[in-house]
């Protein structure tokens, strides 16, 4: 999201929008309502959508019942636990409401996840597991994510909840948490693999695909992405084994020591994209990787070095388009940042982590409407700043 004052203009350009784009607003509900079987949940559905968009300390049933005027969270918690509808198809309806207005050929796909923070042992999938968002083991639940960073805006496409083994074999707790007899054990490397694989069958256009090491260190979601000759810039871990052109032929050497092998010249200083303090500016080089050859493709290991610390260094592992420059990498590999953004704007200014939802069906519905929410927010912001270039 924009800061300083050009944030604060857009913000105001978007309440501007907000407080007269009924039509806009209009169009979405009536995109997503014959996913919602009965009259009665389709206005609630309108209802709950604009709550989660209104300024509410805390998008729980509480609140948002007496944003809504009602006297107890009944109507609110029904819509998420009990009413007839399919949160799959309306994140199919998400999907092709951020294509239609923020598309592009040039977008990457970005695949993360966050943990949501809980207390108790009943919510689905909540054990205690390491969460980035809190940068140690906690009690909480993890969502993973697919956004999309396009020239015009980022927002989400997708979502899948991680359960841990302890839940996929606990018969009792899957049971009383309304977890389907079909959902298996995955890992969020398989995860975001389902999530790419949808991303594919509806058709979305992207030249890249990213993600961190807990992606990047899976080597069969790699290889599927090859085989389906989608690009990709995605993080490994220094110790990661990758196959290179040796003395003894080709070998699998740690990436952190084909980095090291590397020389010195080619270090080149390039931004990954602006930040908060301006331009993210590092020291790249890129070393090329010995795999089966892939017509018109090349593989490498890209490495970043931290300017002030040159000791502190990430690498990704590169599958792309021949001819590929480095400073094309970067921008890539600085894509990623998108998905922080989105996750951090989603939980302030649409409640992403503000539910109080105990049941698998319940979760998907809150965080489905969520994610609309944030992509109606993206979209808003788009055409404003739009509107405010033609003007200018």
């Amino acid at each position: 999201m924009p800061k300083g004052k050009e944030r604060t203009q857009l913000d105001e350009a978007t309440a501007a929008v907000l407080a007269t784009g009924q039509t806009t607003f209009d169009a979405l509900v009536s995109r997503i309502a014959p996913r919602f079987y009965r009259a009665e949940v389709r206005r609630r559905a309108r209802l709950y959508l604009a709550s989660l968009l209104a300024p509410v300390p805390r998008r729980n049933a509480w609140q948002l019942a007496e944003h809504l005027g009602e006297t107890t969270p009944d109507g609110v918690q029904r819509l998420l636990n009990d009413a007839h509808w399919c949160a799959d198809a309306v994140r199919g309806d998400l999907c092709q409401y951020v294509l239609e207005h923020l598309g592009d050929n040039e977008a990457v796909l970005v695949v993360d996840e966050t943990g949501f923070l809980k207390k108790g042992s009943h919510s689905v999938g909540v054990q205690r597991q390491y969460s980035g968002t809190a940068g140690r083991i906690e009690n909480c639940q993890i969502g993973v994510f697919l956004a999309y960073a396009s020239p015009k805006g980022r927002t989400f496409l997708d979502r899948e909840l991680y359960l841990p083994k302890e839940w996929s074999f606990d018969r009792e707790r899957r049971r009383e948490a309304g977890v389907p007899e079909s959902v298996a054990f995955a890992t969020k490397p398989q995860l975001a693999k389902r999530m790419l694989e949808r991303a594919r069958e509806a058709g979305v256009p992207a030249a890249w695909v990213t993600g961190d090491s807990v992606y990047g260190g899976d080597r069969q979601l790699r290889i599927w992405l090859e085989e389906q000759k989608q690009p990709f810039v995605l993080a490994v871990a220094c110790k990661e084994p990758l196959w290179a052109t040796t003395e003894r032929g080709p070998s699998q050497v740690r990436a952190d020591q084909l980095a090291a092998q590397a020389s010195p010249e080619k270090w080149e200083r390039l931004s990954a994209g602006s930040g908060a303090k301006g331009p993210r500016l590092y020291d790249w080089m890129r070393v090329p990787l010995y795999r089966l050859e892939w017509p018109g493709f090349e593989h490498w290991l890209l490495v970043r070095r931290s300017i002030v610390e040159p000791e502190k260094r990430a690498y990704y592992v590169v599958f792309a388009p021949e001819g590929t420059s480095l400073a094309q990498l970067v921008r890539v590999a600085g894509s990623r940042w998108a998905i922080e953004e989105c996750l951090e704007s989603a939980k302030g200014e649409v409640g992403l982590d503000q539910y109080e939802v105990r049941r698998w069906d319940a979760w998907y519905r809150y965080i489905t409407l969520s994610l609309l929410a944030h992509a109606y927010l993206t979209v808003l912001r788009a055409q404003a700043l739009l509107t405010g270039e033609k003007g200018g």
